[in-house]
C-alpha cells in the first residue's frame, strides 16, 4: 500500500470518552489519524468485555476513516459476517486457539475486507509462518491483550524484525501493525524494526495536550 506518510496511525477508541465519542472521533480525523481501531473483547479469550458489532455500526456512521477491528474473542469465525455487515474495513484474528485460521482469513477476504493475523507476546513468531503469504497485515501485540494503558514489552522490536524477515522469505509485503504501549518513546524502535502501522489509545486520548497533540507527538517520533 502506497502512502505519503511514513506510517499509519490506527487510533483505538478503547481509551476514548464514550460520552463524547462522536466529538473524539472527529478530533482524530481532524488531527490526521488514519484508521479507527476497535478492540473487541468477549471476556473469555481475554479477561475483559468491550465492544461488539453494534459499536462498529455506530462508529461507521460517525466517520469515513477505515475501521480496524481487532477480534480478541473465542471462535471469531462465527462473527466475521456480523462485523463485515457493521462496516469493518480491516479485521484481525488471533492465531492462538484457531485451528482453521486459513478458512477464517479467507472468509474475511472473500468480502473484500482486509484480513490480519494477530500474535500474542507469548506466542512464537514461527506460529504465523504458514499464513504469511496470504494475509494483508500482521498485528504484533506489544502487551498482553485485554486492557489499555499497559507497559510496552521490550522484546517486541525483535519479533517485528523476525516477521519482516519471514515476509521477505515469501516475497510479500503485508503491513505490520503493533498494538500496546505505543508512545513517542516506544514507536521508533518498532518502526526501525519494520513496523508501518501503530495502534495508539492512551497516548492519543489521554495526552495532556489533547488528541491532536497526541497524534502529532507520534508523527514526530520517527
Amino acid at each position: 500500500m502506497k502512502t505519503s506518510k511514513r506510517f499509519f496511525l490506527s487510533v483505538s477508541i478503547l481509551s476514548a470518552n464514550f460520552a463524547n465519542l462522536e466529538r473524539e472521533i472527529r478530533a482524530v480525523e481532524d488531527a490526521g489519524g488514519d484508521w479507527i481501531h476497535v478492540d473487541v473483547m468477549d471476556g473469555h479469550f481475554v479477561p475483559n468485555i468491550t465492544m461488539g458489532p453494534f459499536i462498529v455500526e455506530t462508529v461507521r456512521k460517525l466517520t469515513t476513516l477505515p475501521l480496524d477491528c481487532h477480534l480478541m474473542i473465542e471462535k471469531p469465525e462465527r462473527y466475521i459476517r456480523d462485523f463485515i455487515q457493521a462496516g469493518a474495513d480491516w479485521i484481525s484474528v488471533h492465531i492462538e486457539g484457531n485451528p482453521n485460521i486459513h478458512r477464517t482469513l479467507q472468509s474475511i477476504q472473500a468480502s473484500n475486507v482486509k484480513a490480519g493475523i494477530v500474535l500474542n507476546p507469548g506466542t512464537a513468531v514461527s506460529a504465523i509462518e504458514a499464513v504469511i503469504p496470504t494475509i494483508d497485515f500482521a498485528l504484533v501485540m506489544s502487551v498482553n491483550p485485554g486492557f489499555s494503558g499497559q507497559n510496552f514489552i521490550p522484546q517486541t522490536p525483535g519479533r517485528i524484525q523476525s516477521i519482516r524477515e519471514m515476509c521477505a522469505k515469501f516475497n510479500v509485503q503485508p503491513l505490520i501493525e503493533v498494538d500496546g504501549g505505543i508512545s513517542a518513546d516506544t514507536l521508533p524502535a518498532c518502526a526501525e524494526a519494520g513496523a508501518n502501522c501503530f495502534v495508539a489509545a492512551t497516548s492519543v486520548f489521554k495526552h495532556p495536550g489533547g488528541i491532536a497533540a497526541g497524534i502529532q507527538a507520534l508523527r514526530n517520533a520517527w
